[in-house]
This record gives C-alpha cells, sequence and structure tokens, in this order.
C-alpha cells in the first residue's frame, strides 16, 4: 500500500501547518493598513538596523523609507 496510515496522518499534518501558516500571513495582511508589510527591507528594521545605516538596495535610510518607490519595499 502506497499509503498507509502513518504516511497519510504525516501528510495531514504536515497540510494542516502549511495551512495554518499561509492563514496567518494572510490574516496579518488583511489587518495590516492598506494591506501590505511595512519596512520588508531587512535594514529598515530598527532592530537589525540600529545605526540607521543606509538600505542596501535603494540607498535610503530608515527614515527615509516612505519616499521609497522601489516596488520591492512596497
Amino acid at each position: 500500500m502506497i499509503l498507509d496510515i502513518t504516511n497519510m496522518k504525516l501528510l495531514l499534518i504536515t497540510l494542516g501547518l502549511l495551512l495554518l501558516a499561509i492563514a496567518g500571513i494572510a490574516i496579518k495582511i488583511w489587518a495590516k493598513k492598506d494591506g501590505k508589510f511595512a519596512g520588508t527591507c531587512a535594514s529598515q528594521n530598527p532592530m537589525l538596523n540600529k545605526e540607521g545605516e543606509a538600505c542596501g538596495f535603494c540607498g535610503k535610510t530608515p527614515d527615509q523609507f516612505d519616499s521609497c518607490s522601489e516596488p520591492q519595499h512596497s
């Protein structure tokens, strides 16, 4: 038998966890204002960028991030 009971349980648990993760991301997007993640560039995260260094992609500092027009940052 290709899928016995043990493998079927493992498959269902895996699918359930994946669906839970996707639902969590969808809820986060839905709950956020304008439905987008803020500061997707790691250099815009104040916990990771304590010195206020510029973004490696667009060159803007964290306080200039709101005016960034790069599609990867929105």
